[in-house]
This record gives structure tokens, C-alpha cells and sequence, in this order.
């Protein structure tokens, strides 16, 4: 790293120390797969085109040319540019990926194939190999070759049909909940598949993510709703459907969550707000009971939280032991201190000298925190160094940048 050693609240252990990463995918999912694995101690070798790299460095707000998602999604990795559509660039790619433990690649189903880099050849001359394919409808079925992206994810896996307001337009989550999810999916399959190389035998496997799939693999209760009883769950705005209380309040400067829905917890929480007679009405003494009044439970609420401010209406709930919490702004996450306490408010160094604030990392280890021991690369920062340690010399690198193979 260019930029300095990292500051002492960065420095941790490393889960996954040994375990090299060759990512060839682009944008979201496989990136942040990559990013999560490399948080952990893992060598992420992230490979991108020459001159172009991965979009994600030009998506959003750009910093001296470099988008500042790019940062964090990209921390703690090295790039190599190079061109994996030229046999010469495959072949470079063969060798990377003889020496790694993991491949993820979050390309169209078939491209692997097409480029000769197909998980049978590559687990031939590498046994141990694991690879994660992370792709919009999976590596087989019908849908498997339409484009899919984190969006269309989200709507087929049911997600979408649940937000906004009954009978408006479904609205998005506002971030690209859909990669995300099959990104942390594709992160619990290598971490499955290097336990079970560890522990029998030694070899590799293929884990299959799909983007729909992981969005469907959250939606808690709708599937089974529908089998037993046919019923198509529906948008319900801020509230949430078959458990009551819990729904945006508004107060006299903006709106406050609570959710009161655990049978104790309500009756705390109707004493909190002046209706002692509902917290002692037998027919609420339980979730179902609620629900059926649910509307007359969440005026009372609202009437209590709108003539106060999300201030006042968090404290008196705190002093009641009630769950409640502010709909938070970029700048009430930068200010907060519990953010800070918990080192989710990181100080970064880009490699062109710019300091920025970043999230911090999740999950805590006790023993093996994760830690950024690297700021984001610049295009192609490492494609020397990287092709040295595969056995590449010095002439044959010179060779392949002179024909535009690498950068």
C-alpha cells in the first residue's frame, strides 16, 4: 500500500490469511463478494480490462476521476488489467487461477465456457478450486441465459412487490439490495466449500448463486403463506403485515420507527404513551389479538408521537425498554457516536493522497477481526508484481503489454 500503514483501529487479525482470491467479475455482487472475503484476511486478485477497468470505478460521485464507491467496494485488493477476451490474456489467466483457492465470477452463464476457462478445466489442473458463479437466474434452467441484474433480482425474488404503498408503484429498496445479497450468499458458499476442502479430501467444488434466488431466500413467510392458505401477500408502506405494532410514527420533525410487537413490550409501551386501558385489554395480550386492532393501536401511537419531537418520542421509549429508532440520513450515520464506538466510521486513505470516511466492517471477530490493510488500486496497480509470482518474466510481461494484453 502506497498511502502508509493503517491507522491502529484498523490493524486486526486475519480469518482467512493463506486463502488467495482470483475475482473476475465487475460492478456489485462478485466485487462484494470479493471485498468481504478480502476484509477477512484473504489475497483478492481482482482482474479488469485494460484501459476501461471495472465501471464501478466511474459510477456515482468521482473523486480526482475515481468514484468514491469504488474505495471501499475495491479496498484490500490488487488489480491486474488484463484483456480475458485475447487467448493470450486466457492462458494468463489459467495461471493465475492454478495458484488461487477461490474464483468468483459474476459474468453471463457460458462466457466462462467460451473463454476456455470452464470450472472443469480449470478444477483439472487444480483440484482444490473453488468457484463461485454468481449470475441473474443461475447456471441452469429456462431463464438461465437472460440478463439479470441486481434489480430484476429483487423483483422476481418477490422483494419488490412488497415495498412502497398499497395499489402505487413498487418502489426500490435505494441501494442494489439485490447484489448484495447474492453476494453474501456467494461468501457463505466459499466459506462452506473451504471448510469442507479442509475437512474431506481436499477438493474443490462449483457454488451456483443466483440473484433471485438470494432476494427469495429473505422473504420469510411468503411462500408458505400461499401454500397453506393462498394468500398473496401485498405492499403494506411502513408497516408490517400480520405483527402489531410496528410502523413509522410521525413526530413534529419527521418520522420515528417503533416496534412494540412483542407481547411485554406493548404493554411498556402503551403505558409509555397514556392508554394504560390498552395495555391491559385481555384480546391484546397477543400478537393475534393485535393485529386485529391494529389500526386502532397504531392511532393511538401516532397520536401520541405527533405532537413530539423523533427526540423526545426515542427517550421516552428508551426509558420504557420499547424498540425505536430515527430513520437515519447519510449525515445522522456520520455524526452518531455508537457508529464511531464501534469502529463502523473508518478513516481511509485513497491512493491518490484524498482521506475519506468509510464503513467499518461486519461482522466482529473477537480473536480475527477483519482489518483494510490496502486502499482501493489504481487500474493495473499490481499486473506486474501479480504475473512475477506466477512465473512470467520480465520479458513476457513487456511482450503482452506491447500487444495490449495487460495494462
Amino acid at each position: 500500500m502506497d498511502s502508509g500503514p493503517p491507522s491502529p483501529s484498523l490493524i486486526g487479525g486475519d480469518a482467512l490469511q493463506g486463502v488467495r482470491i482470483v475475482e473476475m467479475g465487475q460492478l456489485i455482487a462478485g466485487p462484494f463478494c470479493g471485498k468481504t472475503l478480502g476484509e477477512f484476511g484473504a489475497e483478492v486478485i481482482k482482474i479488469e480490462p485494460p484501459v476501461t477497468g471495472d465501471p464501478l470505478r466511474n459510477w456515482r460521485l468521482l473523486q480526482k476521476g475515481t468514484s468514491v464507491w469504488w474505495q471501499v467496494q475495491s479496498r484490500n485488493k490488487r488489480s491486474v488489467a488484463l484483456d480475458l477476451r485475447a487467448p493470450e490474456g486466457q492462458e494468463v489467466a489459467r495461471r493465475l487461477i492454478a495458484e488461487a483457492d477461490v474464483l468468483i465470477e459474476n459474468f453471463r452463464p457460458g462466457m466462462l465456457e467460451e473463454w476456455g476457462l470452464d470450472p472443469e478445466s480449470l478444477q483439472a489442473a487444480n483440484p482444490g478450486l473453488i468457484v463461485l458463479r454468481i449470475s441473474g437466474f443461475g447456471q441452469t434452467g429456462p431463464y438461465r441465459d437472460q440478463p439479470g441484474f441486481g434489480v430484476i433480482g429483487e423483483a422476481m425474488g418477490g422483494l419488490r412487490h412488497l415495498t412502497g404503498e398499497p395499489g402505487r408503484v413498487p418502489v426500490r429498496v435505494g441501494v442494489s439490495l439485490g447484489d448484495t445479497l447474492a453476494a453474501l450468499h456467494g461468501a457463505i458458499g466459499v466459506l462452506a466449500a473451504l471448510y469442507h476442502r479442509q475437512a474431506h479430501g481436499g477438493r474443490g467444488q462449483v457454488i451456483d448463486v443466483a440473484l433471485h434466488e438470494a432476494v427469495y431466500n429473505v422473504m420469510e413467510s411468503l411462500i408458505p403463506e400461499y401454500s397453506a392458505f393462498g394468500v398473496v401477500r401485498e405492499a403494506a408502506g411502513s408497516a408490517l403485515p400480520g405483527i402489531a405494532p410496528s410502523n413509522a410514527y410521525p413526530c413534529t420533525d419527521g418520522w420515528v420507527l417503533v416496534a412494540g410487537n412483542g407481547d411485554s413490550i406493548f404493554k411498556r409501551l402503551m403505558q409509555a404513551i397514556g392508554r394504560p386501558d390498552l395495555a391491559t385489554a385481555p384480546d391484546l395480550a397477543n400478537n393475534a389479538g393485535r393485529v386485529a386492532r391494529v389500526q386502532e393501536i397504531d392511532a393511538a401511537i401516532a397520536h401520541w408521537t405527533t405532537g413530539r419531537t423523533v427526540r423526545e418520542v426515542q427517550q421516552s421509549l428508551a426509558a420504557a425498554r420499547v424498540p425505536a429508532g430515527k430513520v437515519y440520513t447519510a449525515r445522522d450515520i456520520a455524526e452518531d457516536p455508537h457508529y464511531r464506538a464501534r469502529d463502523m466510521l473508518l478513516t481511509q486513505q485513497t491512493r491518490d493522497g484524498d482521506t475519506l470516511t468509510v464503513p467499518g466492517i461486519v461482522p466482529k471477530l473477537s480473536a480475527t477481526p477483519g482489518r483494510v490493510r490496502s486502499s482501493a488500486p489504481r487500474l493495473g496497480d499490481d499486473t506486474d508484481a501479480v504475473l512475477a509470482e506466477v512465473g512470467l518474466s520480465a520479458s513476457q510481461i513487456a511482450q503482452l503489454r506491447e500487444k495490449g494484453i495487460i495494462q
